[in-house]
Order: structure tokens, then sequence, then C-alpha cells
């Protein structure tokens, strides 16, 4: 019987991107939930950058979530197990697309009420090595009124886009590829959780 990564690999490999609802256990999702909003209390959201490097700098017109970057040497209990999880995906994915996938990065991200991610690719010039994005929404629940969308903009052979919306809803996994698909995050009515990091092929 195929696994769910095994089954996310070949997503991947036929059509560049993978949804998994309730890929984490609902214990698991909300503990990680519970930690964000410690964390958040603790004052240690910043909001997130963009570019990298001496170019990366706060563009409130481009992006104004706040982010919180995961050490992967100081990991919580919960984020281990997440981790974990990750890493089955990434061994999936390599035996399946041969990426050589080496390491994961990963941060909490909190989309405020009203705030966004405009359109935007993953991999840019400063971060070519980020091949896979891997994102888990931890939300305790999420309808459609709720809005702020994860929107895919799916490329098709004749050039076009098809346009792929995707509810944060808690315990959801979104895998694709980061060079490939173009996508923006649409103003949440609530606040908006998720994990989003990225498989490496660099170390």
């Amino acid at each position: 019987m195929e696994s769910i990564y095994e089954k996310i690999a070949d997503e991947i490999y036929d059509k560049s991107y993978a949804i998994i609802d309730d890929f984490i256990s609902e214990k698991l999702r909300s503990s990680l939930l519970k930690e964000q909003s410690d964390l958040l209390d603790a004052g240690k959201f910043r909001l997130a950058a963009v570019g990298k490097g001496e170019k990366k700098q706060i563009k409130t017109e481009i992006r104004n979530d706040q982010v919180l970057w995961m050490d992967p040497d100081e990991l919580s209990k919960y984020e281990k197990i997440y981790w974990e999880e990750v890493n089955k995906i990434r061994l999936a994915i390599n035996r399946r697309c041969y990426l050589g996938l080496k390491s994961f990065e990963g941060h909490f991200a909190r989309f405020p009420k009203g705030s966004f991610y405009v359109r935007h690719i993953d991999q840019f010039q400063q971060v070519l090595y980020r091949l896979v994005t891997v994102i888990i929404y931890l939300n305790d629940s999420w309808t459609p009124d709720d809005e702020g969308v994860f929107r895919l903009y799916l490329p098709q052979e004749d050039g076009s886009e098809k346009l792929l919306d995707v509810l944060p809803k808690g315990g959801r996994l979104v895998v694709f590829m980061s060079g490939e698909i173009p996508h923006e995050v649409l103003p949440p009515n609530k606040e908006r959780i998720s994990i989003t990091g990225w498989l490496r092929d660099i170390d």
C-alpha cells in the first residue's frame, strides 16, 4: 500500500503540487498552535522581510505577515515531531524525483486579520537552493467566510494559468515546487497560522 509520503512524491512528480488533509494528528496540530500562541505572547514574532542578505528588507506593500524562524538545533518536542514528518516527505521525494534534497528550514507564519502576501515565487536569485515549499496550517477552524485563501497560479501547457484557491484548514498540508508555481495569500477575516518551510539541496 502506498504511504502518504509516497503519494505526496507522486503528485509532486506528476503535477508539481500536492494537498493533503489531516496530515498531522489533532494533538500535534493543537500543540503546535498553542506553542505559536505562547511565543507570540512572549513577543518573539517579527514582521516578515523580503529578499536575502544585504537586499533583505521589510516591505509591507508586498507582505505584512509576521514570522518566527525555527532553530533546527533547538526544536521543541512538537517541532521535532513535525520535522521528522517533513523529513519523511523529503526522502520520498528524493526517491521519486531525484531532487537531492538535503535539509529543511521553516518558520511559524502569522497573518493577522486583513494582512496579505502578494503574488510571488519562493525560489529567486538569492535562494536557488529552495526546491520544494512545505506548508502546514494550524488554525482551529476555517470556513470560506474566513477567506484568507492560499492562491496557486498553476501553469498550463498552453501558456495560461489555472487558479487554485486553498483554504488554510487546520492539519492541511500544501507541498509544491518552489520555482514553478507563483502564489499569494489573500487577506483573512481572522488570524491565520501556519508553519511554512522549504526543502533545500544544501545542508
